[in-house]
């Protein structure tokens, strides 16, 4: 690479290849679509080859933008967390913090614990993705992530969201007076049952059960199942079948009466939810300000 080429066409590289759309890169970075173009070309002329595979409505990256996008996301995040740490900066955290969540995070994403938090510092701008798909925080963009204790990497530094949890089977009233109440989680084959997944290509959450330190994963199969837990709530109190989740989740409408738990001694409590950040990488004052958030919340 050219010694004298200009640093900030490596920025817009990475923009794009984020977003995936001129368009959205540009709009980012504050700056024309023909400039982001322009530099791109810039760009892909001094290396001697491409970056991108270009189509009407997006781009893709080619193998060798692969490449120099993998090379490329920690040095730049360092260096920007770096910046942000050392230059002079107001008297309270600021700028874009991305937040990447599971969609079960239920503290996280009910709303009081976000609005005290844009409410305590005005001047930092806070981007959820809610996503149930598993990937590398750092190479995607984000600051941190919320997901369950038992699934971060080693890596990170992680902050307790929640104390443990546990996940319950239910149903609602209704359902029941028309069907036995299961004993064993085994009996839950012979009812009608909702389940979740995390996208259409990948196989319906197991149920998972626990007592005497002796686990059990029972082969439901689901008659309905769906992405969007709202969706499986709904068509529960709607005397749907018996479905599965976090008791968080549910326990608005375990508390009304709405929805009735079952198997209770087969669900044990676990590891909660936790903030997460790469431990290799500065903190930034925007996202210290979230840390120390997340562990004063009550």
């Amino acid at each position: 690479m050219p010694i004298d080429m200009d640093l900030n066409l490596l920025t817009i590289f990475v923009a794009v290849a984020r977003a995936g759309n001129f368009r959205a890169a540009a709009d980012g970075l504050g700056v024309t679509r023909s400039a982001v173009s322009q530099s791109i070309g810039r760009l892909e002329h001094a290396l001697g080859r491409p970056l991108f595979n270009r189509t009407t409505r997006s781009v893709r990256l080619t193998e060798e933008g692969e490449q120099l996008l993998g090379a490329l996301s920690d040095p730049l995040t360092e260096i920007t967390a770096v910046l942000e740490a050392t230059r002079d900066t107001p008297a309270s955290p600021s700028g874009l913090l991305r937040v990447t969540t599971t969609s079960i995070a239920e503290r996280f994403l009910s709303g009081p614990l976000i609005t005290a938090f844009i409410e305590k510092h005005p001047d930092i701008t806070l981007d959820v993705t809610v996503t149930d798909e598993v990937f590398d925080i750092v190479a995607a963009g984000f600051d941190a992530g919320i997901r369950l204790g038992e699934v971060i990497e080693q890596d990170m530094i992680a902050i307790p969201l929640t104390g443990e949890q546990r996940q319950v089977a239910v149903a609602s009233p209704g359902y029941l007076a028309g069907h036995d109440m299961p004993q064993h989680p085994r009996e839950l084959t012979g009812h009608r049952c909702i389940g979740w997944r995390a996208s259409p290509e990948t196989a319906p959450y197991r149920w998972e059960f626990e007592r005497d330190q002796r686990a059990l994963a029972v082969a439901v199969e689901p008659q309905m199942t769906t992405n969007d837990m709202q969706l499986m709530i709904r068509v529960a109190l709607a005397d749907g079948g018996i479905t599965f989740g976090m008791e968080e989740t549910f326990l608005p409408y375990i508390e009304r009466g709405e929805l009735v738990t079952m198997l209770d001694d087969w669900l044990p409590p676990f590891a909660g939810f936790f903030l997460y950040y790469p431990g290799r990488h500065t903190v930034t004052p925007k996202l210290r300000a979230l840390i120390d958030h997340v562990r004063h919340y009550r």
